[in-house]
């Protein structure tokens, strides 16, 4: 199966209003999508999309003629690239009324054990939902890491402790930047923002290194930081929980320099090709979060569909490197690219 292949699957099967476009970028959906519940023009998928088409390369092939090695270390295992494939909490809402939200997680992290990534899975709008990732996680050695939504403390520290039970996930994390969903307090009531102090409580009770998810600037990844955060994850949600913010590779630099190397960087947000996850790492990123193109491939082939996606990646990624100069991640730096940020 090749990624044409997927995505002409993924056009018979995922619902009448994504199209499986050739490059997800929330034109070819009338901005319907990404997700229910966007605010303002729907143009921050868009934005996110363009700004990484900003960026250039500067190609230098007068290197050693050596073998390139994309593998990285987070949270204490060895992942083959620094992707990540992104959480998602419903897509019966969003495609198909019988779609089942931990039927993706099952496939998707069967996929990113095969592949030696990590997927990071929403604790979902369904209650049972976190149960099954939990029993999904241990099937597929360990490599699924829960993203709650930012509900009540008290549920955060309830699904934590499921979590927890038994085999504890590499991390765990809390996505702050969807208290601005309209549908969130329909589905979780008293959820919302969070205080640099419920961060600190919520990172205690994590027990394994915390992810805050949803950091926009500088400050706020210093707040994280305080809080005692080990990996922040640059992302405005796709761009549809604020109209007429930044897009990520726009600040990425500016927040990774204030990060510093206290906490791991990840970033998502329009990032669709290897060449874009090299641009995001000689930004600073640590990893990359890629979301709504893996739920499209696996529209388009189910596991294998998935697998050929991610396989896609790392073939783009290893030739940008190849052709920039870079022969493992940790030589990937600012001078490879150019902007005009």
């Amino acid at each position: 199966m090749n990624y044409q292949e997927v995505l002409e699957n993924a056009r018979k099967n995922i619902g009448p209003k994504c199209k499986a476009c050739p490059v997800c970028n929330g034109l070819g959906c009338g901005n319907t999508l990404p997700g229910p519940g966007s605010k303002g023009p729907g143009n921050g998928a868009n934005d996110n999309y363009n700004a990484w088409r900003t960026i250039k390369l500067n190609m230098d092939t007068i290197v050693s003629n050596t073998e390139i090695d994309t593998s990285i270390e987070l949270f204490g295992k060895k992942l083959s690239f620094p992707l990540v494939t992104g959480p998602i909490g419903s897509i019966r809402k969003q495609f198909n009324p019988t779609d089942d939200i931990r039927d993706f997680n099952a496939k998707c992290m069967a996929a990113c054990d095969k592949m030696g990534i990590l997927h990071f899975y929403s604790t979902g709008l369904e209650k049972e939902v976190q149960a099954d990732n939990v029993v999904i996680r241990r099937e597929h050695n360990n490599c699924g890491v829960p993203i709650i939504n930012p509900e009540a403390d008290e549920n955060i520290i309830a699904q934590m402790d499921q979590c927890n039970d038994g085999l504890s996930p590499l991390a765990m994390g809390v996505v702050v930047d969807s208290a601005g969903l309209p549908h969130l307090k329909e589905c979780h009531g008293s959820g919302g923002t969070k205080s640099v102090e419920q961060l600190c409580m919520l990172k205690e009770k994590a027990q394994v290194p915390f992810i805050v998810k949803g950091i926009m600037t500088a400050e706020g990844a210093l707040k994280a930081i305080d809080a005692g955060a080990d990996a922040i994850i640059v992302s405005n949600h796709g761009g549809r929980v604020l109209s007429d913010v930044p897009a990520t590779a726009e600040v990425l630099e500016e927040i990774a320099s204030a990060v510093n190397h206290r906490a791991k960087v990840i970033v998502d947000g329009g990032i669709r090709s290897g060449i874009d996850l090299f641009k995001a790492y000689a930004l600073g990123a640590d990893a990359c979060l890629i979301c709504r193109p893996v739920l499209v491939s696996y529209y388009g082939g189910g596991q294998e569909g998935i697998e050929c996606y991610i396989n896609k990646l790392l073939t783009e990624l290893k030739d940008t490197m190849y052709m920039c100069g870079a022969r493992s991640i940790s030589e990937i730096s600012r001078k490879m690219i150019r902007t005009k940020f």
